[in-house]
């Protein structure tokens, strides 16, 4: 059990010295990747904790880095924005300049809710040996199996529903297949099975992404030449994802 504890710790560590440097990059506008690499460290911090919820050394750290995620998604979501437009040959048409960007990001940088999520990290390795201490962690293997197993018949129960929720499945697909990305051994997907999840994730990613573009396309009328393709490739994504759906059934727990 020592070297699990060892091994969060060094693991979260690890992710609280990317999220500064990533902090740095947002504070000088250096790069356009920075916030990208923001929420990717988020994930993966929030996918080491979700299994652990419930103890006390956990769940403010985990709200945390939630409450960044959700502040900084919309920022993300107007660079993928920019993105598609661009590779549509229309940056021109992007409803905000790269001076709103950077002021975009440095907000990020600035702001209480990442200060806070980094004052708890500060105090992560302390509350983390003392949860230790207190024999908070010896059943913490069975809790994440337990845990990773009721993720996956979540998802199996959804995925089974004819009228399922495309929206709910592309949340519980990511949380499935980021936490077997954590926890492998724990979680018993084989890598052909995370595959197919990797596949529906991106398919429904590429779905919600095209109906936010027609939603700014009804809100911006300088968007509204891209809606007729845009629509098009929603349509396309929508079956797309469909397929990738199908492709899971055999890989879950039945429910139970």
């Amino acid at each position: 059990m020592s070297n699990f504890i060892e091994h969060c710790l060094g693991r979260v560590l690890a992710l609280q010295v990317r999220l500064y440097a990533c902090q740095a990059r947002l504070a000088g506008c250096t790069d356009t990747e920075a916030l990208h690499d923001l929420r990717i460290a988020l994930r993966q911090l929030r996918s080491l904790l979700r299994p652990l919820r419930g103890l006390q050394a956990v769940d403010a750290l985990e709200q945390g880095a939630a409450v960044l995620g959700r502040l900084s998604g919309p920022l993300r979501d107007r660079e993928v924005l920019v993105a598609e437009l661009a590779r549509m040959g229309l940056a021109h048409l992007a409803p905000a300049d790269e001076a709103q960007r950077a002021a975009g990001y440095a907000a990020i940088a600035r702001s209480r809710e990442l200060a806070e999520l980094m004052a708890l990290l500060d105090g992560w390795p302390a509350n983390w040996y003392e949860a230790a201490r207190q024999g908070q962690l010896k059943s913490v293997n069975k809790r994440i199996r337990r845990r990773l197993q009721r993720q996956q018949r979540q998802l199996a129960s959804a995925l089974r529903d004819p009228e399922h929720d495309r929206h709910r499945l592309r949340l519980l697909i990511k949380r499935v297949r980021y936490a077997a990305e954590t926890y492998p051994a724990q979680s018993r997907l084989n890598k052909a099975a995370q595959l197919r999840l990797k596949r529906a994730q991106s398919a429904l990613g590429d779905w919600h992404d095209h109906l936010q573009w027609l939603a700014q396309a009804e809100a911006h009328e300088s968007l509204r030449p891209c809606r007729p393709l845009w629509l098009q490739a929603q349509l396309a994504a929508e079956r797309r994802a469909d397929d990738a759906l199908l492709a899971l059934y055999g890989d879950l727990r039945s429910p139970g």
